[in-house]
């Protein structure tokens, strides 16, 4: 790793910022793929959106812009090396989705042991600096019981509790 001074500055304060782990997936034509995002916000209206810079070069990107549609399901501490996988910094023997078991819904797949996840349709999707500014409108909402959210901050998950 790179010494701090080197770092690109304004990667170094999104970290300071931190964020809770939310897994994006999305199905088109048979086709699954997910990434996730810690870099998003949830814009209150009628309908709601959620803003996220995802990766452009990823094949979730190319799969939400052809098919529309993602589900945003929020993370937990117990999800660390499935969002690890999903990261593409772990090995997913089998393939990302063969990892755990999913339900599935209109926006795409969801995991079986998410509590909360929104529905969402793409409403733009704009390449902004190196990253993907995708606005999305949310269409369903799920809000379940609160557990230990999955907080990444600084290039690492934080554990519960701190």
């Amino acid at each position: 790793m790179e010494p701090p001074a080197d770092r690109d500055p304004v990667r170094r304060l999104r970290g300071r910022l931190g964020g809770v782990v939310t897994l994006w997936t999305s199905e088109h034509d048979g086709v699954r793929a997910g990434l996730t995002v810690s870099s998003l916000m949830v814009a209150g209206g009628e309908p709601g959106r959620v803003l996220a810079l995802v990766d452009p070069d990823s094949d979730f990107c190319d799969v939400l812009t052809d098919g529309g549609r993602a589900v945003v399901q929020l993370l937990e501490w117990a999800h660390r090396d499935l969002a690890e996988m999903f990261a593409g910094t772990a090995p997913a023997p089998g393939g990302q989705f063969a990892q755990t078991t999913w339900d599935s819904t209109a926006w795409g797949p969801v995991l079986s042991t998410a509590t909360t996840w929104v529905g969402v349709r793409l409403e733009s999707a704009v390449e902004i600096g190196w990253s993907m500014l995708v606005t999305a409108t949310v269409e369903e909402t799920v809000i379940g019981e609160d557990g230990e959210p999955l907080v990444h901050r600084r290039g690492r998950y934080e554990p519960p509790g701190r």
